[in-house]
């Protein structure tokens, strides 16, 4: 056996307990196995300080492992009951929210230290943003069929017809939600169960993961925290569909949620890959409408069923005021100039933007074409003028646009969970624009890209923590950068 093999404490696919005693950024709780060789770590997500732990060993290396959480054995003296059913999509619920909020914060500004090389973090912090619901607050679910379910009480898997969310760790097998999980609408998942009873007596079976065959698929909602109404799509294969009503289903849906029954939607999918929306499938509205309307900030958003809007609405009204914030502290720096919203989706910044500051000309852009459509339609529908925006890559954007160079002042970014690619970046840091509001679903990236950043003269002058997803390892930050004078 090689070198590097004997000094292992564990390999890979091991089933260990573990007691754990520190908490990393991301949910990664670490726990340590001690022995005369030295300290040996244990990475596993969603677990907290005190928890004691089933996991299993995905990574092994000669300093540390990482794990996947199978089930936890006993919990930390920090949690407390909650009356939810707990599901993989909220790991803390059960920790009071300030404990959350310290792990969060901790955590969040230690990566800018390690990784951004930003000493004074501490002092640079502004604001930790609470969610102004922190339960029932997400506006969409996706809840899964499985023809293999959970036995809680024997804790194994059981053939069964099931619908709720994925075991944790586990692909193909599913957990039947039986009660509110605190994360979306209590009606709803009060009546999850009467949903399944009925798709169940059917007689079509729910999808197998592992002979990757069966009707039954997906249940996914919307919903609108202006209206209160609910849009419904029911995933299905193609095979047996003659067999199933879904005027009978949506009638179903109707006599569950009267006036909040927004429409149907059925979306077949036939593909083996384990994903509600298939690449090559279709979809059509069964009854009442297809789109809802949401409202931030005093505008009101369409949304399909396809469209990204932010899940937490109440929540992203404080992420998007402290963006506005930070863009509009110094207006000199707004008025009359250029204001790029760069990775901006559904063009929801630039929008709240433009109609705060009216002498200020946004361009906002995006590579997803659908986004861009979607921007354009809402800025009608609110009337909001002096914006534009591109269906375009960014980097490719800045390109071929030269003529927006030494004209920007102000920048927005907004990117997605990778943060922004080393080329697109220096593209951005060479537009030389006066400050920079740069907003991350991770802060990880976020922290690799302020190093680089720094090197070319920005500094951070401020720096908010949004909590979006409360019950969950997820923030969000908000950083403000201005460019040093020199």
């Amino acid at each position: 056996m090689p070198r590097r093999e004997r000094n292992r404490f564990v390999k890979r696919g091991q089933v260990i307990e573990l007691k754990i005693e520190d908490y990393a950024f991301g949910g990664k709780g670490i726990g340590k196995i001690r022995s005369e060789e030295g300290e040996f770590v244990i990475f596993v997500p969603n677990t907290l300080p005190g928890q004691l732990v089933k996991a299993q060993v995905k990574k092994s290396s000669k300093r540390y492992a990482e794990c996947k959480l199978m089930d936890i054995i006993e919990h930390s003296k920090d949690e407390v009951e909650v009356p939810y059913q707990d599901i993989p999509g909220a790991p803390y619920i059960q920790l009071p929210i300030k404990l959350q909020h310290q792990y969060k914060k901790e955590s969040t500004l230690s990566l800018f230290k390690r990784i951004g090389k930003v000493q004074n973090i501490e002092e640079l912090f502004d604001e930790f943003v609470s969610s102004p619901n922190l339960f029932h607050y997400r506006n969409k679910m996706e809840y899964g069929f499985s023809a293999i379910g959970y036995d809680r009480d024997k804790k194994t898997d059981v053939d069964v017809f099931t619908l709720g969310f994925k075991r944790r760790g586990v692909w193909w097998m599913g957990d039947n939600l039986e009660k509110d999980s605190g994360l979306f609408d209590k009606q709803v998942e009060d009546a999850l169960k009467l949903i399944r009873a009925y798709c169940e007596e059917t007689g079509l079976a729910p999808w197998h993961g592992p002979k990757r065959e069966g009707f039954f698929r997906y249940f996914v909602v919307r919903k609108s925290y202006k209206t209160n109404e609910l849009l419904f799509n029911l995933v299905t294969t193609s095979k047996n569909l003659p067999e199933f009503n879904l005027h009978d289903f949506s009638n179903l849906l109707k006599s569950l949620f009267k006036e909040r029954f927004a429409g149907l939607l059925h979306t077949i999918n036939d593909e083996t890959g384990d994903r509600t929306i298939a690449t090559s499938g279709s979809i059509k509205l069964v009854a009442g409408k297809d789109k809802i309307v949401e409202e931030l900030l005093g505008l009101n958003f369409e949304i399909s069923m396809k469209s990204f809007f932010q899940t937490n609405p109440k929540s992203a009204e404080k992420l998007y005021t402290k963006v506005i914030d930070y863009a509009l502290e110094d207006k000199n720096a707004i008025d009359n100039t250029v204001v790029m919203d760069l990775f901006c989706g559904t063009g929801t910044i630039g929008q709240i933007l433009a109609s705060r500051s009216e002498n200020a000309q946004i361009v906002g852009v995006d590579i997803v074409a659908s986004a861009i459509e979607d921007a354009k339609k809402n800025a009608k529908r609110n009337h909001i003028e002096g914006v534009r925006f591109y269906a375009a890559d960014v980097g490719k954007f800045l390109y071929e646009h030269p003529e927006y160079q030494g004209k920007i002042r102000t920048i927005i970014l907004d990117p997605a969970r990778a943060g922004i690619a080393p080329k697109t970046l220096k593209k951005i840091i060479n537009l030389a624009a006066d400050r920079m509001v740069y907003v991350s679903c991770n802060p990880a990236t976020q922290a690799r890209n302020t190093e680089e950043l720094m090197k070319h003269g920005y500094v951070i002058k401020k720096i908010s923590l949004v909590d979006q997803f409360p019950h969950t390892s997820h923030i969000e930050t908000v950083v403000l950068f201005e460019k040093k004078i020199s």
